[in-house]
């Protein structure tokens, strides 16, 4: 069924559902029913990020872990679209490197992060070295998958019509991994901001993520949340950057409303 819905009454809906689930937190606060040294107070919460901007404190730190996650999100993106285009048309390669992959996914890949610290130190790029073994995989798989669902009667008919390999990467091959590729950067652009902010958490002089730390050893539950919000806000917004350019890339494919007439004239 097509969605109909109006974008305006989709945004009023979202911020009366954010507003909400505010007035929630504040009443339940209020009347005691959550304990505001563990749950904190959310106009104390939002005053604090009033109170961040305002002095221009948050700008470095908030700098320094948007840069981490960028390079992260960027560096893994392309690593994971190269490796898995490599490996989706090396079946030899993709069958030797099978376990090896598996095995180096399955690692609980937050534990390396105290040593990139050793490796890299503790400025940027031990962070990044952490995000990108987050964002990687899943570009990687994705990638993978897209190009291995290539349908061979297409690449008969493309190989009939005299393309070469060329050919076949930039009007096959990239059109069906493209799709594959931006439903995992959703998820990349959270796992890169989880690298940088953890990495921050274990061993850093700057980033929301030292913020959060400080405030956590001082019992400071609002800056904390404070800290977290705003990390949320920007990830949101970062997510729909992509989304943008999913769109833009991804114009050729036919809107839901499209695809609802084609099937019911078939």
């Amino acid at each position: 069924m097509p969605d109909r819905s109006h974008p305006l009454a989709v945004m009023a809906a979202r911020i009366a559902l954010l507003v909400a689930l505010f007035a929630a937190w504040w009443g339940l606060v209020q009347l005691k029913i959550l304990p505001v040294f563990f749950f904190g107070d959310p106009a104390k919460v939002l005053l604090r990020i009033v109170a961040w901007f305002a002095s221009g404190s948050i700008w470095v730190h908030l700098l320094n872990t948007l840069v981490e996650t960028l390079l992260s999100f960027t560096i893994g993106t392309l690593l994971g679209l190269a490796c898995g285009l490599w490996l989706a048309l090396s079946p030899f390669m993709a069958r030797v490197l099978d376990p090896f992959i598996k095995a180096a996914n399955s690692m609980p890949r937050l534990i390396f992060a105290p040593i990139f610290a050793l490796w890299f130190g503790l400025g940027i790029w031990s962070k990044v070295a952490l995000g990108i073994t987050l964002v990687f995989f899943v570009v990687f798989f994705n990638v993978f998958q897209g190009v291995r669902e290539v349908s061979p009667v297409v690449l008969a008919n493309v190989r009939m019509l005299g393309a070469d390999g060329r050919h076949l990467m930039r009007s096959v091959y990239l059109p069906s991994a493209t799709s594959w590729v931006f439903s995992s950067l959703h998820n990349a652009v959270g796992l890169a901001f989880v690298g940088s902010v953890i990495g921050e958490y274990l061993g850093s002089a700057r980033g929301v993520g030292y913020l959060i730390l400080q405030a956590e050893g001082v019992f400071d539950i609002n800056s904390v949340l404070a800290g977290i919000l705003l990390l949320t806000i920007f990830a949101l917004f970062l997510d729909q950057a992509v989304s943008m350019v999913e769109d833009r890339l991804l114009s050729w494919r036919p809107a839901s409303g499209e695809s609802e007439r084609a099937k019911g004239g078939a």
